[in-house]
């Protein structure tokens, strides 16, 4: 997946179809992100470029609560297309 505009929007939509917000701040964030999981909050530093960002969203993706059944079908495989790159733990 190539690090553009384009498709950091797919990743932030794959958030937003799930009832998540995604919002960017400034502050000392450990990994760049802080999850408020109770208000289903995702906070990313604003100071962090688009490959940066995606990366994080990418890492963090896998971690959350995602129904699929939500996804638009665009979304479905980019957000399979993430957790086949998952390892498995």
């Amino acid at each position: 997946m190539k690090f553009t505009q384009h498709n950091l929007d797919k990743l932030e939509a794959i958030l937003a179809e799930n009832n998540y917000t995604i919002r960017y701040e400034r502050g000392t964030f450990q990994s760049g992100w802080c999850l408020l999981e109770a208000k289903k909050i995702v906070v990313l530093n604003k100071f962090l470029d688009i490959e940066a960002r995606m990366n994080t969203l990418m890492e963090l993706i896998p971690q959350l609560q995602i129904n699929i059944d939500k996804l638009t079908h665009d979304s479905q495989k980019v957000y399979l297309e993430i957790m086949a790159k998952t390892p498995v733990v």
